[in-house]
């Protein structure tokens, strides 16, 4: 299947805490953005694609890119937000309605004026009468039409993505029966049970394999400074997230999509995440963005943890780590700034190797993958290793398959006895997949003694290349047949 664009490109615009971000959560139905009382939260350029009666386009928040502020990243925040703006093909003007016309309003309208896109002016919160009232002393700023809304409570919302779509450049046929692919495609759902039954066959072990304009999801976590957003741009080739040596620069989850030999990956750049102590101290703008940067893991697939090569794996590291395992994403560890350890020789690689390991020894499975970010040495590297693992977590092994191999590994070892019986290994199924799960039915017990446990995991891991990915096992034990 072709891959279709994502469509026009809408950029929101206003001054600081005019709404902008709530109006942007709204609109994409998520919680990208920060939304804050205090003016000038967002600094990256923030995009989602978006999609209304059919029509899809891209949504970008610019944050805080008119007004004053002590922000000392604020030129950065200027430039990425202009460089959005002169690639936009439709501009939503914010205004607070409640406030009235400032004198920050009538700046950027001049400024807008000299772009020659298209505005819809949004007059936000509208839901009090005053601003109603008062909303129509905007028109005097030329841009049609004029659309009051409510981010916050969703009033207006279809009027605004009404008129904003009415200015998209008309389908075309071929793009028109594109869109009724996708509306017949999405009601199409993928049933696991269909092909576990023993059919007595020999049968390999398959992959669900993505259409192709499925993307693999991939979040980049961390401690704050250890490269992260530098790690992004280096992978689309791009100064598209922030990158200054000031800790915690990224405060939203900021998505890129980069196509590499034909898959598409959406990589997204996280906050820094520090102690919870530390965070909770900062105030409320760090709590935000720790908070967005674990829902972002929680839309991904593959996690890269960046590591700092000169300062080496901490306890927050592995708290970090940790979390991902429990999420069940896919994991790589990305020992990055390795520019700045390199040539100290082989003893001093394995024994940083193996202290890392020692320390994170919970993530055995997991691939270790030495690189630079400033160099862009083996970038391409953890690439692949992102490409394998999203593969790997999509593995469903056949019953007859899963049974022969479970027969011979208790064969090799069997689990220890439980109490006065025997415990006996019945017969095994994969329940899902992203993460896979296995279920082992036995004669007696609900559960396995740890250490043979983990002895299945590894032997599922080794036999069926599950690379990278947690495995889940579920012990149960087999229901009585009853008595006629």
């Amino acid at each position: 299947m072709a891959r279709r664009p994502i469509g026009p490109t809408v950029v929101l615009v206003g001054r600081p805490n005019v709404g902008k971000s709530t109006l942007f959560n709204r609109l994409t139905g998520t919680r990208r953005s920060i939304v804050a009382p205090i003016a000038g939260t967002t600094r990256d350029v923030i995009q989602q694609p978006a999609e209304w009666q059919g029509r899809h386009f891209q949504l970008v928040d610019t944050g805080g890119l008119f007004g004053a502020t002590k922000d000392p990243l604020h030129a950065m925040v200027v430039a990425h937000g202009l460089k959005a703006l002169r690639s936009a093909d439709i501009l939503v003007f914010v205004v607070d309605g409640r406030e009235g016309i400032q004198t920050g309003d009538e700046e950027i309208a001049q400024q807008l004026r000299k772009y020659g896109h298209p505005v819809v002016l949004a007059v936000n919160k509208t839901d009090a009468k005053k601003a109603s009232q008062q909303a129509a002393t905007f028109s005097k700023f030329g841009f049609q039409p004029l659309i009051e809304v409510s981010a916050e409570h969703g009033e207006g919302i279809g009027e605004l993505l009404d008129a904003v779509t009415a200015r998209f450049p008309k389908l075309t046929a071929e793009e028109k029966a594109a869109h009724a692919e996708d509306a017949v495609g999405a009601a199409e759902d993928f049933s696991f049970s269909k092909g576990l039954g023993d059919s007595g066959e020999e049968e390999e072990a398959e992959v669900v394999e993505p259409d192709e304009d499925q993307e693999i999801a991939v979040a980049i976590v961390g401690r704050p400074n250890v490269g992260k957003s530098s790690l992004v741009n280096r992978l689309v080739k791009a100064e598209r997230v922030m990158v200054s040596d000031m800790p915690g620069t990224t405060r939203d989850a900021v998505d890129v999509v980069l196509n590499w030999h034909k898959k598409r990956f959406r990589i997204v750049d996280t906050a820094g995440m520090r102690k919870p102590g530390k965070v909770f101290a900062s105030g409320p703008i760090e709590n935000v963005s720790v908070l967005i940067a674990k829902r972002a893991m929680m839309r991904a697939q593959v996690a890269v943890l960046v590591l700092d090569a000169v300062e080496g794996a901490t306890d927050r590291d592995a708290a970090i780590a940790g979390e991902a395992q429990e999420l069940g994403l896919g994991l790589i560890i990305a020992i990055n700034k390795w520019d700045l350890v390199k040539g100290r020789g082989e003893d001093w690689v394995k024994k940083f190797d193996d202290k890392l390991r020692f320390m994170l020894k919970f993530l055995d499975y997991v691939p270790l993958i030495h690189m630079s970010a400033l160099t862009g040495d083996r970038t391409s590297r953890l690439l692949a290793t992102i490409d394998r693992i999203a593969t790997a977590r999509k593995k469903k092994v056949p019953t007859a398959q899963l049974n022969k191999f479970i027969e011979r590994v208790v064969t090799l070892h069997p689990p220890t006895t439980k109490g006065k019986k025997d415990v006996k290994i019945m017969y095994a199924t994969q329940t899902a997949i992203e993460p896979p799960e296995f279920v082992i039915f036995t004669n007696v017990a609900d559960d396995l003694h740890f250490s043979y446990e983990r002895y299945l995991t590894n032997a599922l891991r080794e036999e069926f290349g599950f690379e990278g990915t947690p495995i889940r096992l579920k012990v149960r034990r087999r229901a009585k047949k009853a008595r006629p």
